[in-house]
């Protein structure tokens, strides 16, 4: 199927070869707490992200409160949840009458407004405010969500943890049979911020997608601390990060410890410029600011400099004549010439160290 290699959101085209795009996922951090939103929206513009997303779900449209009972307690980073998951969902939700408040803020602050929806009626009630929609890993197994967001024709930013590349290609047709704008994000989706799980990331995958999917957009969904995997998938062509945002990793929550802060969070922001600028175009050359270190790290064809009377014109060149020494002058003879000096006859006399130089062959 048809995708299209550049995306567009809010204006800002996202492409393998324009910045990466930021999103800081506020998701539950906001606590219940319209002025904590309000804050962590600024206080992730400041932090250098470029879009401030939400997640909008109703505990009732998303877990079964009978299913995770029946499971005998709650798994993975759940297990240190102090409530039942349907009531941690319950208490986390953002309040679909905070909509007008929330995509006023990002304006004011100049960040985008994006939100991960949960059930069909988020579907469509953000179809309008956002720029872009972000799947979560959770519902890549929903093609029905997946179809309803993509007749939206907004860009969709899938996350493909916890899943197979079978299931991630079906995903993707679902989306394309509607939709080009499709961003397929690498994720692990073990919300522990344990140091093992840096094992699991599997960055790799970026390859796999970009060899499956010549030239699409792709990205990074990651609960990783640090920087590392960002740098990493950037490196390999992710051009769409996303990681947790709060102020405050102490603070008690659902996402609060895995999430970055204001200070991490800049870090990750700066070195990924630095990296950005690092990568370069692939062309291999003399970059500009190496044009100084040609001339004084590389060795030129000269007279020995052990022959005090140099040599006199006319002197047919033999290796015991040269040596090769740095600097080499932008006229001067590489040691790769040395073919094309040897048994040439010299036109000038030339001082002992000195470079030879077109015109003093014949």
């Amino acid at each position: 199927m048809r995708y299209d290699t550049r995306l567009s959101i809010a204006g800002r085209e996202i492409a393998l070869d324009a910045p990466t795009y930021f999103i800081a996922d506020i998701a539950a951090n906001h606590d219940g707490d319209p002025e904590r939103a309000r804050a962590l929206i600024h206080l992730a513009k400041q932090a250098g992200a470029d879009c401030a997303k939400f997640q909008h779900f109703l505990a009732r449209n998303i877990v079964s409160d009978y299913g995770f009972k029946a499971m005998g307690g709650r798994q993975s980073h759940q297990s240190k949840w102090n409530k039942s998951v349907f009531e941690i969902y319950e208490q986390y939700h953002c309040p679909r009458d905070w909509t007008d408040m929330l995509v006023a803020e990002c304006r004011a602050a100049g960040i985008d407004f994006m939100t991960t929806p949960y059930d069909f009626a988020a579907i469509d009630a953000f179809a309008g405010p956002v720029p872009a929609f972000k799947v979560g890993s959770g519902d890549l197994s929903w093609p029905e969500s997946l179809e309803r967001m993509a007749r939206t024709g907004k860009p969709i930013l899938l996350a493909t943890g916890a899943s197979t590349m079978d299931e991630v290609e079906r995903a993707a047709e679902t989306i394309l049979a509607h939709n080009r704008q499709l961003c397929l994000m690498q994720c692990n989706t073990n919300y522990t911020a344990a140091l093992e799980n840096f094992a699991s990331i599997n960055l790799n995958v970026l390859r796999t997608y970009a060899l499956r999917w010549p030239g699409m957009v792709l990205g990074l969904s990651d609960h990783t601390l640090g920087p590392a995997t960002v740098l990493g998938a950037v490196a390999l062509g992710a051009r769409v990060i996303e990681k947790h945002f709060t102020d405050d990793n102490a603070r008690e929550g659902p996402d609060h410890h895995f999430a970055m802060n204001p200070a991490t969070w800049r870090d990750m922001v700066d070195r990924t410029r630095e990296l950005e600028l690092a990568l370069g175009s692939g062309i291999k050359r003399v970059e500009p600011n190496e044009r100084d270190t040609v001339v004084i790290q590389r060795r030129a064809i000269r007279v020995r400099a052990d022959l005090p009377d140099g040599l006199p014109a006319g002197t047919v060149l033999a290796p015991e004549h040269l040596e090769v020494l740095r600097p080499c002058p932008r006229d001067g003879f590489a040691p790769y010439d040395m073919d094309r000096v040897l048994g040439r006859t010299l036109t000038r006399h030339l001082p002992a160290g000195d470079h030879l130089r077109a015109a003093d062959l014949a």
